[in-house]
């Protein structure tokens, strides 16, 4: 794991009842509980969630999903049920376009409202604990854009699992991706992958240095934007999940800290 500090509601609740997970080494974790949720957007939009609550949780992502799949998402669920061990809380969301079944995004708005939404449930569903907010690439955008227009409310830092910093093939357009970034106030950790084509490495590294002392890397081995390895590293996805999410609690502690 390679963390790099740059030089500077309305919630109708379902219950499914008490969820078993198992550790990376098979052992099994304590007790964790998923619950349903419905969340109001605007009148006549609400959106899915899904609450992951490990016991004794010592923080809570608010975690968005990509672009082409929704909440749950085999990746999502890894992450959720990997954080839930971790004793970090989760609360996954869709956006009311994948709610839907469309294909094309929401408008910045309405994604904007819907990242609110969804951090307004957390934060009332998770009381007294630390919040955090972000997302898979086009979910983690679309929270830090909502962040730079106007504070998210009680979020003490974002979490990106893959900033989708620019087109695929398209490196010269990562300025204007990133330049909301330098309005947001809050700690950083951006997750990435050397092979990420949607975040090259050198328009991404030239973006965390521009943000200073506020912007983490944790670099993941091998991975792509996905963070998938190739198999002749001697790596699996497994092993690149774990360092993932063993990196997020690692950030998460320090900040509290320091």
């Amino acid at each position: 794991m390679n963390l790099h500090w740059p030089p500077a509601l309305r919630v109708s609740d379902d219950a499914e009842g008490p969820r078993r997970t198992a550790g990376a080494r098979g052992q099994t974790r304590a007790m964790t509980t998923l619950h349903r949720l419905s969340i109001d957007v605007r009148p006549g939009t609400a959106v899915s969630a899904l609450a992951m609550s490990p016991p004794s949780a010592e923080a809570c992502l608010v975690l968005a999903h990509g672009a082409g799949a929704g909440m749950a998402h085999p990746f999502m669920q890894a992450v959720a049920e990997g954080l839930a061990e971790r004793r970090i809380a989760t609360l996954r969301y869709q956006f009311p376009y994948m709610e839907q079944g469309s294909k094309r995004t929401d408008a910045p708005p309405l994604a904007h409202a819907t990242v609110r939404a969804a951090v307004a449930c957390a934060s009332a569903r998770f009381a007294g604990v630390r919040l955090f907010a972000g997302g898979k690439s086009f979910g983690g955008r679309m929270t830090s854009q909502a962040q730079a227009l106007e504070p998210l409310a009680a979020v003490e830092g974002l979490v990106f699992l893959g900033f989708p910093l620019h087109p695929s093939g398209a490196p010269a357009k990562a300025a204007g991706r990133a330049a909301h970034l330098r309005e947001v106030d809050v700690p950083m950790l951006f997750a990435h992958g050397p092979r990420d084509t949607l975040a090259e490495p050198a328009p991404f590294d030239d973006t965390v240095q521009a943000l200073g002392p506020i912007a983490t890397v944790l670099e993941i081995e091998g991975a792509d934007h996905s963070f998938h390895v190739l198999r002749r590293t001697g790596r699996t996805d497994e092993q690149a999940l774990d360092e993932l999410l063993d990196g997020i609690a690692v950030w998460m502690q320090a900040w509290r800290l320091g």
